[in-house]
């Protein structure tokens, strides 16, 4: 059987029990390491939870998930991630190549996240519209995708998520395309730098449906003995 488990926004010890049954019942035990931060080392993990964890990065879950499925119909097999599985991030490919192409039963075991988290600054969810992700601009990509889904959710009244873009074992367009192994320092994208983004895009409109004058509240480190929040205008 494939878990997908997810560990919640704190450290080692805000995996259910259940979760952590299944842990320890696994052959072998996968981390994703690449859309959300880990708010402890995986040493850690390893020492609370009595197993070795593998890191998976984005190339094993997106090319080569195959290593992830090995041995799964005979065996457990454990994919941990930060937050709940399917919340801010999804991995149904991984989950319906399970299923629908090598027959492996899976189970999901939930955990808090950002999308219901984020109820701690106050606003009600039930206000909240569509989310959006933003991505770091590039010197010659700065994509807006984004904006007219703010604007919607800001005409009817509701609030809208932004989850910020973080970079870790990102290869350059370079590197890339000349097949080498060489990656990028790690990025994690701050309030500030989206704001920046945020009025840059909104600043081209005909009809801005926002400003500085609009008010926003930034979350950090929800989950955690540091979690931060602050509301203030743009």
């Amino acid at each position: 059987m494939l878990f997908f488990i997810g560990l919640g926004l704190g450290d080692e010890n805000d995996i259910t029990l259940k979760g952590l049954h299944a842990v320890q019942s696994c052959a072998r035990v996968y981390l994703e390491a690449y859309t959300s931060i880990l708010c402890c080392s995986k040493e850690r993990l390893e020492e609370a939870y009595g197993c070795s964890i593998i890191l998976a990065d984005r190339d094993m879950v997106e090319s080569n998930a195959g290593e992830i499925l090995k041995d799964a119909d005979k065996e457990d097999v454990a994919f941990l991630v930060v937050g709940d599985p399917f919340a801010a991030t999804t991995h149904t490919d991984l989950l319906l190549r399970a299923a629908k192409e090598k027959n492996i039963p899976t189970r999901t075991i939930h955990n808090a996240s950002i999308m219901n988290a984020v109820a701690i600054c106050g606003l009600q969810l039930y206000n909240f519209g569509q989310t959006v992700s933003i991505p770091f601009f590039e010197e010659n990509w700065r994509p807006d995708s984004f904006y007219d889904k703010i604007r919607s959710n800001l005409q009817s009244g509701l609030h809208t998520l932004c989850l910020l873009d973080i970079k870790v074992k990102e290869q350059s367009i370079e590197n890339l395309m000349k097949g080498r192994k060489i990656f990028e320092p790690p990025r994690y994208m701050t309030v500030n730098q989206c704001i920046d983004q945020l009025l840059e895009i909104s600043q081209k409109m005909d009809d801005p449906a926002f400003d500085e004058k609009t008010v926003c509240v930034g979350i950090a480190r929800v989950g955690q003995e540091s979690q931060f929040i602050c509301c203030d205008s743009m």
